[in-house]
């Protein structure tokens, strides 16, 4: 990748992406696409088939690793994490994301594991639940919202993480300019918003919703314990909040009057 020179938003960042699948696939693309011209963006594929408990990292870690500020763990099975304590020390990272959008990839018990882990090599690490979750000052939705301070992961969730959009309406109140102020890490808000132009803006909410849902969304359709609802009605949530954000004002308000009600 073509590197430029940084600017203090956006900053040089060394980025390797940990891959097992078509999610980690996907998120990798898309951010190598996508990114500030500054940062450099690398990629390891973990092989397919891992433990769950590793005794050697030598025997599934390749001889040498490129360099990197901040890894992106984008495992699909828990023997993904248990590798990321020695991948960081021969990287030499100073920070992890590691989102959650399938419990089965990284259940609780072995993050707070890697928690414990990584902060023994003075490492941050955060567990965006789902990915597209991520701010820069905190990650996860309500009720379970937790706050970080660390500054590659800041830069990183300049970028993607949480949708964000500036959307203006024309004259016959349709979706007119459509910016991706932040994208998802996996493309979804980019691809929401091609899909909004032109879009009667009373339709917006329901088609964003559509949209994301049809991307498709890779997050699990199982039952979360925390949010009571799947990882994906918890994404396309965020999306059509993001959404419903930038138009809210020009929202028609309907209300219903019971038969026989008079106005005082």
């Amino acid at each position: 990748m073509s590197m430029s020179a940084p600017s203090p938003e956006h900053p040089v960042l060394h980025i390797l992406a940990i891959t097992q699948g078509q999610w980690g696939e996907r998120i990798f693309d898309n951010i190598s696409q996508y990114c500030p011209p500054a940062w450099e963006v690398r990629r390891w594929a973990a092989p397919r088939a891992l433990p769950q408990i590793i005794d050697d990292p030598d025997d599934y870690l390749p001889a040498g690793l490129p360099p990197a500020d901040l890894v992106l763990a984008l495992g699909d099975t828990p023997g993904v994490a248990s590798l990321l304590p020695d991948l960081v020390r021969r990287c030499g990272a100073r920070a992890v994301i590691a989102p959650i959008d399938r419990n089965e990839s990284l259940p609780p018990g072995l993050a707070a594991q890697l928690r414990g882990w990584l902060a023994e090599l003075g490492v941050a690490v955060v567990f965006p639940k789902p990915f597209c979750s991520l701010t820069e000052r905190t990650y996860n939705q309500p009720p379970i919202t937790v706050a970080y301070d660390d500054p590659l992961i800041r830069a990183f969730a300049r970028v993607f993480g949480r949708p964000r959009f500036a959307i203006s309406l024309d004259a016959d109140r349709r979706l007119d300019r459509i910016v991706v102020e932040r994208d998802s890490a996996c493309g979804c808000a980019r691809h929401v918003a091609a899909g909004l132009a032109g879009c009667p803006v009373g339709e917006a909410q329901h088609r964003a919703g559509m949209l994301h849902h049809h991307y498709p969304c890779l997050a699990s359709m199982n039952q979360d314990p925390q949010y009571h609802d799947t990882l994906m009605h918890v994404s396309g949530h965020i999306l059509r909040d993001a959404v419903t954000a930038e138009i809210q004002e020009h929202l028609e308000v309907v209300y219903f009057r019971p038969p026989g009600l008079v106005e005082p």
